[in-house]
C-alpha cells in the first residue's frame, strides 16, 4: 500500500512539472511573438542576360546604363526593442544595400521603415518604423547563459507564409568566432533550435521569456541552405552595446589597444615555460598606439584583462573592442618571465581600412599579403613556398616552406610573375582558395587574407 502511495505521489510530481515546463514554451511563445516582425527589403540589380543585347554594340554589354535591370526582394526578420520610438534590431545582411524596406507586424500590419543606422563588423543594424501599438521585447544577460539551458526561436523561415515560426532547442556552446569571417566581431551562442533563411535578425529567448540574442547564420550539410541541426546567434549583451551606440550616434566606437596578437601553442608554451596555453601574445605594437604609449611590448604575454583571466585571441579581441574609447584597462602580462601589471587607456578604433594600414607594419616587407615567401619551381609547374609568415592565416592552414602552389581559384601558376599578379587583385578580408603540392599530394586549401 505504501508503495502504492509514494508512486502516485511521484507520478503527480511529475505530471505537475511536465506541465510547467510545456506551459513556460507555450508562454513565450505567445507573449514573444508580437515583438517579432519580417523584414522584406528591396534593391535594384543588373541582370545579367546574355539573349539581350543590342546587335550593334559586341556581344553583351559594355555600358551598364543599358543593362536590364530587376527589383530583388530578400526575406529576413528583426526584433522590436523600443515600442515608443519603433527601433527594430536585425542583420545588417538582412537589409544591406537596400533601396526599400518594409516590416511586417504580428498582427499583419506592413509598414515602411527607414534604416537607422549599420554595423557590418557585427552584422547588427537598426530600422526604424513610426507606428503605434508595438510590444518590445525585454532584453536579458547573456553572459548568465549555460550549455544546456533550453531556448526558443522566433522569426521567418523561407517566406512570409511561415512567419513567427518558433522553434526550441538548447545551448549547445558559447563563445564562438570565425563562422562568418575573422575580421568581425564574433562571440556567437550556438544553439540547435531550427533556423533557416529568413530567421535572420530574429530572436533568441529564454525560458523566462527573455531576450537572450539575435539569430544570425547556420551551418548547413555543404549541399544545401537549410538547418543542419546548428545555429549562431550574436549575444544580446553584444547587441546592446552596439545598438547604444548606432541609435546615439550612426556608428560604433570601439575600444582600441593597437596591437597584433596571437594565440599560445604547445611549443610556443614550452619555449616560454607557461603552464598552460591560456593568454594571447603580442606579436606587433603599432607605434603611439595606446599599447605602445602604456608600456605594452612585443613578446608580452597577456594573461588578464581587469582581473578576469583572458582564454584565448577572440576573447581579448571581442572584449577591448566592447570596452569604449576612454575606458582605462587593467592588463596582467607576463614578460621574460615575470608577472607585471600596465594599465592602458583605451583609443578609439579606426575603421577597418585604417586598421589595416596601420598593421601592415606587423608583417615583414619581405612577405606578401597571403604572407608568403615564393620562388619559381625549377623542377615543375607551379611556384615553391621558401618562407612563411606564422601569424598569417596561410600558416593556420597548415601550408609550409616546400609546398608547391600550382593554382589560386581556377587560374594555373606557372611563374612567380603568374601569382604576383593574381594577388595583386585581393585585398585583406578576401577568401582565397589555393592548390597546393605537398610531399607529393594535391590537396586545396581555402582562408581569409589577413
Amino acid at each position: 500500500m505504501n508503495k502504492i502511495i509514494t508512486l502516485l505521489i511521484s507520478l503527480s510530481f511529475i505530471f505537475s512539472n511536465y506541465n510547467q515546463f510545456n506551459q513556460a514554451f507555450i508562454d513565450v511563445s505567445k507573449n514573444q511573438s508580437p515583438t517579432i516582425v519580417s523584414i522584406v527589403s528591396e534593391k535594384t540589380e543588373k541582370m545579367n542576360n546574355m539573349f539581350f543585347f543590342n546587335p550593334f554594340d559586341d556581344f553583351g554589354f559594355e555600358d551598364d546604363s543599358r543593362q536590364p535591370e530587376r527589383k530583388a526582394q530578400s526575406l529576413g526578420s528583426g526584433v522590436i526593442i523600443d515600442e515608443n520610438e519603433g527601433y527594430i534590431i536585425t542583420n545588417n545582411h538582412v537589409i544591406e544595400g537596400a533601396e526599400e524596406v518594409r516590416v511586417v507586424l504580428f498582427d499583419r500590419r506592413e509598414i515602411d521603415a527607414t534604416i537607422v543606422a549599420t554595423d557590418p563588423l557585427s552584422d547588427i543594424a537598426v530600422i526604424q518604423i513610426n507606428t503605434d501599438n508595438l510590444q518590445e521585447a525585454n532584453p536579458g544577460n547573456s553572459t548568465n547563459l549555460e550549455i544546456g539551458e533550453w531556448i526558443i526561436a522566433i522569426g521567418s523561415p523561407f517566406g512570409l507564409h511561415l512567419n513567427h515560426t518558433v522553434t526550441a532547442g538548447i545551448v549547445s556552446a558559447t563563445g564562438r568566432s570565425d563562422v562568418i569571417s575573422r575580421l568581425n566581431f564574433e562571440n556567437f551562442i550556438q544553439h540547435d533550435a531550427a533556423i533557416n533563411p529568413g530567421n535572420s535578425g530574429g530572436g533568441l529567448f529564454n525560458l523566462y521569456g527573455e531576450l537572450i540574442g539575435i539569430n544570425t547564420a547556420i551551418a548547413t550539410d555543404g549541399f544545401s541552405r537549410s538547418n543542419a541541426g546548428v545555429g549562431f546567434a550574436v549575444p544580446i549583451n553584444q547587441v546592446m552595446r552596439v545598438v547604444e551606440d548606432l541609435i546615439d550616434g550612426g556608428k560604433v566606437r570601439r575600444g582600441f589597444l593597437g596591437v597584433t596578437i596571437g594565440a599560445i601553442d604547445e611549443d610556443m608554451m614550452k619555449a616560454l615555460n607557461l603552464d598552460s596555453k591560456k593568454g594571447v601574445l603580442i606579436s606587433f605594437v603599432s607605434k603611439d598606439s595606446p599599447a605602445d604609449l602604456s608600456g605594452l611590448k612585443e613578446k608580452d604575454i597577456i594573461k588578464s584583462m581587469n582581473g578576469i583571466e583572458v582564454q584565448n585571441v577572440n576573447e581579448l579581441r571581442n572584449n577591448v573592442s566592447n570596452a569604449k574609447p576612454g575606458d582605462v584597462i587593467n592588463f596582467g602580462i607576463i614578460r621574460d618571465g615575470y608577472i607585471k601589471n600596465i594599465t592602458v587607456t583605451l583609443g578609439l578604433r579606426p575603421d577597418q581600412k585604417e586598421v589595416v594600414n596601420i598593421f601592415s607594419g606587423s608583417r615583414s616587407n619581405s612577405f606578401d599579403l597571403l604572407g608568403l615567401k615564393v620562388k619559381s619551381n625549377d623542377k615543375g609547374d607551379g611556384i615553391v613556398i621558401t618562407s612563411i609568415d606564422k601569424s598569417s592565416n596561410a600558416y593556420e592552414k597548415n601550408i609550409r616552406t616546400g609546398d608547391i602552389i600550382t593554382e589560386i581559384g581556377s587560374t594555373i601558376i606557372n611563374s612567380v610573375d603568374d601569382y604576383n599578379s593574381i594577388i595583386e587583385k585581393y585585398n585583406s578580408g578576401d577568401a582565397i582558395m589555393l592548390r597546393i603540392i605537398s610531399n607529393g599530394n594535391a590537396r586545396y586549401e581555402a582562408f581569409e587574407i589577413n
